[in-house]
C-alpha cells in the first residue's frame, strides 16, 4: 500500500502541497510562506541524531502523497519522540496515514533512542486523533501548544510506549 523514502532534495513540490496549502494547514495556523517552505525543506534534508522525515509513497501509483516523521523533543522534563504526518487531500481516507505512521513507529522502535513517542494533533482534527487511537497511543490530556511561533492552539497529547 505505502512505502517510506527519506526526504530528499527533490521533495519541495510535495512540501508545498502539504505545508503551503490552506486545507492542509487549517489545524496548524495556516500555510507557510515560500521562504519558510524552502527553509523547512533544508531542515528536512539535513536531519540527524535520530530525527527522521520521510516521503510517503503510494505504491500502486509510485506517487509521493505525504510525509511522516519523528524527532526528539523535550516534553515534561524528558526526551521523547514527537511524530507528525500529512497526506495530500486526494489520497486521504484510504488508510495511508495509518499505514505510513505505523511504519515510522516501527523504525523508531528499532532505533530504541527514546521510550515514549507523542503526537499532538489539534483537538479539532478528528482524523489525526482517530489515527492516534488506531495505532495504540494513549490519550494523556489536552494541552496548549505553540505552532508555528506566535500561534497557540489546544492539542491532545497522545503517548505511545515504544518499549511495550
Amino acid at each position: 500500500m505505502v512505502s517510506l523514502e527519506p526526504w530528499g532534495s527533490g521533495d519541495l513540490p510535495l512540501l508545498e502541497r502539504l505545508m503551503g496549502d490552506p486545507r492542509m494547514t487549517e489545524h496548524l495556523g495556516g500555510p507557510e510562506s515560500p521562504d519558510k517552505l524552502r527553509a523547512r525543506q533544508g531542515r528536512y534534508e539535513r536531519l540527524e541524531g535520530g530525527d527522521c522525515m520521510f516521503k510517503i509513497i503510494e505504491v500502486a501509483s509510485g506517487s509521493g502523497v505525504g510525509s511522516v516523521g519523528f524527532w526528539t523533543k523535550e516534553w515534561r522534563d524528558e526526551q521523547v519522540y514527537e511524530i507528525g504526518w500529512m497526506v495530500v487531500p486526494e489520497f486521504q481516507g484510504r488508510g495511508i496515514a495509518v499505514a505510513a505512521t505505523a511504519q515510522a513507529i516501527g523504525l523508531a522502535k528499532r532505533d530504541d533512542r527514546h521510550r515514549f513517542m507523542h503526537a499532538f494533533p489539534n483537538i479539532d482534527n478528528a482524523p489525526s486523533n482517530a489515527i492516534c487511537g488506531k495505532l495504540g497511543f494513549e490519550l494523556i490530556d489536552a494541552c496548549e501548544f505553540e505552532f508555528p511561533k506566535g500561534h497557540f492552539m489546544t492539542c491532545n497529547d497522545w503517548r505511545l510506549d515504544l518499549r511495550a
